[in-house]
């Protein structure tokens, strides 16, 4: 079972980057993706676990609304979404995924951006996620993803702890991101 989505990243690194190390690039995943997408999140303590067959749906399926990062040939960074079929105009980020060793990069904020200039997003005007209330770093990206995007942020309790996840998880808020401007997306792919 998933229990939402969570974004993890280094708030403080955002604007260093280790001294001579390559940038990570942003490409569509493909299949033989899954089982290292599975690793990484697995590797990440704050992120809910998804089962690997989940992740390898996520490489094919839904390859056009997903991103991977690759750093000397290493995945470091995984970005899981999609448009929901009853809101064409909306993108809901599932799971953001920034390894250690890409930490700095903005990597986060720049696969959001990549995913949301791909003609699989062209008619999204809002972005959505659900964060915990005390996940700073997800409120952090995504606060900083609504200025650059120039757009209003709102949230609302969603998935309640008792009532949904029977104690097991905390609430869920649901964030909304909207509406902004196409041509605004550059400014998430851009330093």
């Amino acid at each position: 079972m998933i229990y939402g989505n969570s974004a993890l990243f280094d708030a403080s690194a955002l604007h260093r980057q280790t001294a001579g190390a390559p940038q990570a690039s942003i490409r569509t995943p493909i299949s033989t993706d899954g089982s290292k997408v599975w690793k990484l999140i697995g590797a990440t303590s704050a992120l809910d676990d998804n089962s690997l067959y989940c992740n390898l749906l996520q490489t094919t399926h839904f390859a056009a609304t997903c991103a991977i990062a690759e750093q000397d040939g290493k995945v470091v960074g995984w970005l899981s979404g999609y448009v929901p079929p009853e809101q064409p105009d909306t993108y809901f980020v599932w799971q953001v995924c920034v390894s250690d060793a890409a930490r700095g990069q903005s990597l986060g904020r720049r696969l959001i951006g990549d995913v949301l200039a791909r003609p699989a997003c062209r008619a999204v005007t809002t972005l959505q996620c659900t964060i915990t209330h005390d996940n700073e770093a997800s409120w952090g990206l995504f606060t900083a993803i609504a200025r650059r995007l120039d757009a209003q942020m709102q949230q609302v309790e969603l998935f309640e702890k008792d009532a949904h996840f029977d104690g097991l998880h905390d609430s869920e808020y649901a964030v909304n991101i909207g509406p902004f401007s196409p041509e605004k997306v550059t400014a998430l792919t851009s330093a």
